[in-house]
């Protein structure tokens, strides 16, 4: 389909929650075709320090069922060029928790150079994978 915007939004997609859900829709609101990238143990291991509560095989299936998402993939890099490469997507969907950061303005940088928009959408404070994950842990605890 010509004039298709392709966008991508990746994650780690752990112990999934409206947080999650809401950047799905709103990023499948921006785009006519929805790739969502499943990050690998590994990269999530890189990214933050720590590996994911939910195997990366039940991340998909999870993400993947999903009414507005189109297509799950692996994303294998914390590098997003890596998956432009592979994907050729127009647009990259992510959390305003990264907008100014440094990996934030080399991320707009180097999808910019290949027409790429990166569109920040807001993150959930209030509900995350980690907040959760240390809520799990204390109950364990108690």
């Amino acid at each position: 389909m010509t004039g298709r915007v392709v966008g991508y939004v990746p994650g780690a997609f752990d112990l999934f929650h409206i947080g999650h859900l809401n950047i799905l829709r709103r990023a499948a609101e921006g785009c006519d075709y929805l790739i969502a990238g499943v990050v690998t143990d590994e990269v999530l291991l890189e990214a933050k320090g720590k590996r994911p509560t939910m195997p990366l095989s039940e991340r998909m299936e999870l993400v993947g069922s999903i009414a507005c998402v189109d297509e799950v993939v692996v994303d294998v890099s914390s590098d997003k060029f890596v998956m432009w490469r592979r994907l050729g997507f127009d647009v990259l969907f992510k959390g305003d928790d990264w907008r100014g950061t440094p990996k934030g303005d080399r991320l707009e940088r180097d999808l910019g150079a290949v027409g790429v928009r990166v569109v920040y959408f807001p993150y959930t404070a209030h509900t995350s994978s980690t907040a959760l994950q240390a809520l799990i842990a204390g109950r364990r605890d108690g």
